[in-house]
């Protein structure tokens, strides 16, 4: 590997001397999966991938090599003869942050994260074993539990990151493990589930019985739950709704990327106010342990948090290399891909509400008549007609700021941005962060997290 790192820093310093910006992205995954539903027990490698991606910057567009031949002879060979064949043009866009400062004979700088427990340390045996332990406590806990499923995944990534004077290396470990109760009176079924995940190590494994036994309360509970007659209601959200509001009304809304091609409208507000005061919307991939976390994205910009909306006012997008090409001075560390093979976008990561001063206790007791909507399913939004729809797996009715436990499932919000984040009267001191996967375009899938503290806002449910 040190051959073909020396390589790479060669081609990456010649590359340079050409173009107004080259790099190179070395990636390698590995993972397993182990997967019980009670009657099977099943494990397997999660798509093991190594390979190398170098991008240039001609002056207009940018130019991408990606191969999983690391041989330093073949490679130095291939990318020569790929950017022999390229133009460079003068004039173009200048690409913010880029420049010519060699990596030759610079000490890399390495990230790796703390890890309490290394899954490379725990045999797959006891993997085995306390996946088994975990679905058997969840099947027993009622005799209404007709299935618990759990799932387990682990991946261990490496990237190093050449270019711009930078010889960045990191280390990164994600954990998850999922529960699933499906549960039945006979003549229907519901379901509950909880999911931990993050990027730290074996220890976001473990799961204590009282989390499996709310788990399995709230499916033997949802047997109750009715349709919710549609209509405009007040309503309050926990932090993982909360968080896929802000994921997906000022998240995808406002990824760069959009804008260039007039896919967003948010490219029309910026500066301006488009939420109530209270609100504060941030992304930011320096989180500790958060599974949309990372040391560096995919273009070699240190991670750090972007405020996308301060007091309501929209002020900053979330951008990649490309995108702030053509918006000079806006570049944040969101570049990122879903493996070597696949071209970088300016992605979310870690995208939540900031935290107000309001208990979660006070602003459900001021709701006179509403709906407390909880445990997010999936959202879905239009970036030009500023539409959004957010799906709560379930909703308890507030009367007189009291829950009464009559529960909706499933409860879905549906509006237009301004209108649903200008309702905002009520943000929590509290705060939480759930784990999740997010595509560009349902493709490109990369790891995130959405969160933030319980709000009070009005909304169309059905």
């Amino acid at each position: 590997m040190a051959n073909t790192l020396d390589t790479v820093r060669e081609l990456v310093t010649e590359l340079e001397y050409r173009f107004p910006y080259a790099a190179a992205l070395l990636t390698g995954a590995t993972g397993i999966q182990i997967r019980d539903t009670g009657g099977e027990q099943n494990a397997s490698q999660q798509n093991p991938t190594r390979g190398i991606v170098f991008t240039v910057y001609d002056g207009q567009t940018f130019e991408e090599l990606a191969t999983s031949d690391l041989a330093p002879d073949s490679l130095a060979r291939a990318v020569r003869q790929w950017a022999e064949a390229l133009n460079v043009y003068a004039g173009g866009p200048r690409i913010v942050g880029a420049g010519h400062a060699t990596t030759l004979g610079l000490d890399p700088k390495v990230f790796r994260a703390s890890l309490q427990i290394d899954p490379a340390h725990v045999s797959l045996a006891e993997k085995l074993a306390h996946v088994r332990g975990v679905q058997s406590r969840a099947q027993s806990h009622d005799p209404r539990v007709v299935q618990a499923q759990v799932i387990y995944r682990e991946s261990a990534l490496e990237n190093t990151y050449i270019g711009r004077g930078r010889h960045l290396e990191q280390q990164l470990t994600r954990t998850q493990l999922a529960l699933v109760v499906i549960v039945s009176d006979g003549t229907q079924m519901r379901y509950h589930m909880l999911s931990h995940a993050g990027t730290v190590g074996y220890e976001m494994a473990q799961i204590r019985d009282e989390e499996i036994a709310e788990v399995a309360e709230t499916a033997l509970r949802l047997l109750s739950a009715g349709k919710i007659e549609p209509g405009e209601y007040d309503i309050v959200t926990d932090p993982g709704v909360s968080g896929t509001i802000a994921h997906e009304s000022f998240g995808h809304g406002v990824e760069l990327d959009l804008f260039p091609k007039g896919r967003a409208r948010a490219a029309h507000y910026l500066d301006q106010r488009v939420a109530a005061p209270v609100v504060q919307i941030f992304d930011d991939p320096s989180l500790p342990g958060a599974l949309g976390s990372y040391f560096f994205d995919d273009e070699g910009e240190l991670a750090r948090p972007t405020q996308i909306m301060r007091d309501g006012i929209f002020v900053r997008p979330i951008s990649d290399f490309s995108s702030a090409t053509y918006a000079p001075g806006v570049h944040t560390p969101n570049g990122r891909r879903q493996d070597f093979t696949r071209k970088v976008y300016a992605r979310m990561t870690n995208t939540f509400f900031g935290r107000g001063e309001t208990p979660p206790e006070e602003i459900i007791a001021g709701v006179e008549r509403g709906v407390y909507l909880r445990a997010m399913e999936s959202g879905m939004e239009d970036p030009m007609g500023w539409g959004v729809q957010v799906t709560a797996h379930y909703g308890e009715e507030i009367v007189h700021g009291r829950l009464t436990g009559r529960l909706y499932s499933p409860v879905a919000i549906t509006g237009y941005v301004p209108d649903l984040l200008a309702s905002v009267s009520a943000v929590g001191n509290d705060f939480d962060l759930t784990p999740g996967t997010c595509g560009k375009g349902h493709k490109e899938m990369v790891p995130t997290t959405v969160g933030g503290p319980h709000m009070r806002m009005r909304a169309r449910l059905g």
